[in-house]
């Protein structure tokens, strides 16, 4: 059974950083790409950042690639690092895996870490 596993949200204040970690078990997705996606409350889901197998990022337009997105092949993980977090970077970030033709839909998603910026 596949499972993604996200690690890393919790309540910070603005200005402050955090490391966003997503272990994935049950499938190998090193020749697969990963990526990390968001919802804030009444808000569509959308692409933060996605990496290939290859180690090339793709980074959502809202986003413009305020978060650097990484792999780890090895421990089959990625991980998303936010910096600078401002209030309206509240919401819920889904690690999914194994893109489906587009940087955009994935075959595998996790639970959701919850992040909360105050001001």
């Amino acid at each position: 059974q596949v499972q993604l596993v996200e690690s890393g949200g919790r309540s910070v204040q603005a200005g402050d950083s955090l490391r966003l970690s997503c272990v994935a078990s049950g499938r190998d997705f090193s020749g697969a790409s990963m990526a990390w996606f968001r919802q804030a409350p009444g808000k569509e889901r959308e692409l933060v950042a996605a990496v290939n197998w290859n180690g090339i990022a793709f980074y959502g337009d809202s986003l413009k690639g305020r978060f650097p997105i990484s792999r780890d092949k090895a421990q089959n993980a990625v991980y998303l690092q936010m910096n600078a977090l401002t209030p309206e970077d509240t919401a819920t970030y889904y690690c999914a895996a194994d893109a489906q033709g587009s940087w955009y839909q994935y075959a595998f998603w996790g639970q959701g870490t919850q992040v909360t910026v105050s001001s």
